[in-house]
């Protein structure tokens, strides 16, 4: 009963509300409610802010609820190690991936997948910090981000490639038939940029910034769709990551040109918690991304 309860807990602080957290437990909310009433009275302290609609976790209840979340995450990977003893590896993968890496990430979650055929993968198109929060709160096992841009906080690293950046155009411009183009050339151009809450569009900002440029794009967006969308349409140009827009394929009505003066590079890896162990299947994501970069697999895939 008790692990059941941390499994409560962790459904109520994900789904914000006692019907959804009660199926998905495969229980009925009465059943939740009462055996979160029941850790409570075992704990002598409230845990659950209550009201006609759940309200939230009180003070008590947030670091309860930190305790549960390790406990239902550890007995999760203590039911996968124990079923899997001397057989193939079974469950969920679950990663993040910011945005710029969602096309290069099947480079390494599908040789995972060829190698563990009874493990699902579900991957998650998130910003940087939402990878951080779910690796934090157990919900991820594995995030593909940014190593060195902004602060990360309790994980194992795995670089897996250096990116770099380019200028998106239609292939019918003049700029479309260049080798290179300096930053400054690029920033004078009509662009869509990402929105600044996304951490590549802070990156580009940076490079300007610290070129003495200004980034000024005319349109925003939070996702590539519609970077591609609004180039395609005209007279719109961007600024993005060689792997975003390999990750479209051959054939793309798009041109590349490599950005110079400065060349700028970024690394992106492989995040995990901490923690130890790992679970079964991030422990074997984790070792297959250790293999890949000291044979410089991605590295080569993406330069």
């Amino acid at each position: 009963m008790f692990v059941r309860q941390m499994h409560y807990l962790v459904a109520l602080a994900r789904e914000k509300h006692f019907g959804r957290a009660a199926a998905a437990c495969h229980v009925t909310q009465p059943t939740l409610s009462a055996g979160i009433r029941k850790l409570e009275q075992e704990l002598g302290v409230p845990i659950v802010a209550r009201g006609h609609r759940f309200l939230g976790f009180t003070a008590e209840g947030e670091r309860v609820l930190g305790w549960a979340r390790q406990i239902a995450a550890d007995y999760e990977s203590l039911k996968q190690e124990k079923a899997e003893s001397g057989s193939a590896i079974t469950g969920t993968l679950r990663v993040g991936a910011i945005p710029a890496a969602t096309a290069a990430a099947p480079a390494l979650l599908a040789p995972f997948r060829d190698r563990h055929p009874g493990v699902k993968v579900q991957m998650l198109t998130l910003s940087s910090a939402a990878i951080q929060r779910g690796l934090d709160a157990m919900e991820l096992d594995a995030g593909i981000t940014y190593l060195d841009n902004e602060p990360l906080n309790r994980v194992r690293r795995v670089p897996l490639y250096r990116e770099h950046y380019v200028f998106i155009t239609r292939p019918d411009e003049p700029l479309a038939r260049r080798r290179s183009l300096r930053w400054a050339e690029a920033a004078a151009q009509p662009l869509c940029l990402l929105t600044p809450d996304m951490q590549n569009r802070r990156i580009i900002d940076q490079v300007m910034a610290e070129a003495g440029l200004a980034s000024a794009p005319v349109i925003e967006t939070n996702s590539f769709m519609g970077v591609w969308s609004f180039v395609r349409r005209g007279p719109w140009n961007s600024l993005v990551p060689e792997a975003s827009f390999r990750g479209l394929g051959d054939g793309v009505d798009l041109a590349a040109v490599p950005l110079v003066d400065p060349v700028h590079v970024q690394p992106i890896g492989l995040v995990l918690s901490e923690r130890d162990p790992l679970s079964p299947v991030a422990g074997a994501l984790h070792r297959l991304a250790q293999k890949l970069a000291r044979e410089g697999t991605l590295e080569g895939l993406f330069n």
